[in-house]
């Protein structure tokens, strides 16, 4: 009880100090650490860079450096919550701080995550405005279209359920995703192609650099808005629609209003 209190006090002055979980805190070491280890496709390099990101943290909390200790962003959750939103497709699901079952690979990840069918890809909606048309999501794990058909999954178990409650424009933060392996176009050019219509884009925030190289491979930048604009941005701090926003303004101007 003890441990579970001094966790609970470290969390809780983490987040007055700077705003941020001990989960995000730890993504944001995450971010500025070399990321050479994933360029790999196999499944060692991911596990490679996991057990590189766990090492690295070390110095941090001895408590709080195992992949299973990196929480979604939750600085917004007065202002929504997806499993209290009766038009998410996570409406309802209740989370255990204890049970750990989604996995990637071997390593367990925190139980806040969200699974919708993908192997070894997992996300969080952080928030939506339907009156403005946008979500963000926070993403993590490993994309991986070619063997896994992930984007299929993300379309028809999530995607489409926002698009017919009006979303229209999607940030994804890519910063956890460790390796992305592409395959086909064809859900990235239906996703779009729903959205076009009514001016909505598909933005990938702080992208991996390997991650932008393949992306760019695939010809995905027909249907993604990503690249060096719209990497290493600061959002945690800010408020959801402050980053919509920014972005909006970005991909009509090519200014940047958030750093």
């Amino acid at each position: 009880m003890a441990a579970f209190e001094e966790s609970t006090e470290f969390r809780r002055e983490l987040h007055l100090f700077t705003g941020q979980s001990v989960g995000t805190f730890i993504a944001n070491i995450w971010m500025s650490l070399p990321i050479a280890v994933f360029y790999s496709k196999s499944k060692e390099s991911t596990l490679h860079g996991i057990v590189h990101l766990q090492h690295a943290v070390t110095p941090i909390d001895q408590k709080t450096n195992t992949m299973h200790d990196i929480e979604p962003h939750f600085g917004w959750r007065e202002k929504y919550q997806a499993e209290t939103d009766k038009q998410s497709p996570f409406f309802g699901r209740e989370y255990s701080e204890f049970g750990f079952t989604n996995k990637v690979y071997n390593y367990l990840l925190h139980p806040q995550w969200d699974e919708f069918g993908a192997e070894t890809l997992y996300l969080k909606q952080l928030f939506t405005d339907y009156d403005e048309g946008y979500v963000i999501i926070e993403m993590i794990g490993e994309w991986n279209d070619a063997v896994h058909n992930d984007v299929m999954h993300l379309k028809r178990e999530f995607i489409d359920q926002l698009l017919g409650n009006g979303i229209r424009h999607f940030i994804i933060v890519m910063e956890g995703v460790l390796n992305f392996h592409a395959d086909d176009t064809d859900y990235y050019e239906e996703w779009v192609e729903e959205i076009s219509g009514e001016d909505g884009w598909i933005v990938f925030l702080n992208c991996h650099d390997h991650v932008m190289d393949e992306l760019r491979q695939a010809q995905l930048d027909n249907y993604l808005a990503f690249g060096e604009q719209f990497n290493n941005l600061t959002w945690r701090p800010q408020k959801p629609e402050r980053i919509f926003e920014a972005i909006e303004g970005l991909l009509e101007t090519g200014t940047r209003r958030i750093y």
